[in-house]
């Protein structure tokens, strides 16, 4: 019996006229969440990097482009708003992680690059970053891992539709 199950006994003595089984869905996924955050974000510190400053980076390092990329693109592929932006790439370039280079194909703009001492930070922190998700799978065989992805896959598509 884990915290989910005492809560949900506690509320079918309250209230045995509601159907409280949805919360344990909920309340197990809300438990992992700020459990896997806080792991990874251990890994995350030792580089000196928090959840903004590591999706940033990351994303720069995954996109393919060396040359950087344009803050409208980094904004569609992290998905927060332009002020957030603006302040993570300000802290990044601050501290020598990224820094802002004229953009040849739009003489008004620019584009966000990684400095080499950012390449060399965000590979060592996503090697970590890795070893870290692995370490916290490792209780889960590669078929529980299989099924699981897929149910969260299908659970993200069902509340990807709801109006």
């Amino acid at each position: 019996m884990d915290h989910v199950d005492r809560i949900i006994n506690q509320w079918n003595k309250a209230r045995p006229d509601l159907d409280v089984g949805p919360m344990e869905i909920f309340g197990r996924l809300a438990r992992l969440t700020a459990k896997l955050r806080s792991e990874m974000e251990k890994t995350w510190k030792v580089y000196g990097l928090n959840p903004a400053s590591f999706d940033v980076l990351a994303t720069l390092r995954r996109s393919g482009k060396p040359d950087g990329l344009s803050p409208g693109e980094l904004l569609n592929l992290t998905m927060v708003t332009s002020g957030t932006m603006t302040n993570r790439i300000d802290q990044l370039v601050k501290a020598d992680l990224v820094e802002r280079v004229p953009n040849p194909e739009d003489k008004r703009g620019f584009l966000i690059r990684l400095t080499e001492k950012g390449f060399a930070t965000i590979e060592d922190a996503v090697n970590d970053h890795v070893e870290t998700q692995h370490r916290l799978l490792k209780g889960l065989s590669a078929t529980q891992r299989d099924s699981l992805n897929g149910l969260l896959r299908t659970f993200g598509e069902t509340i990807d539709t709801d109006p």
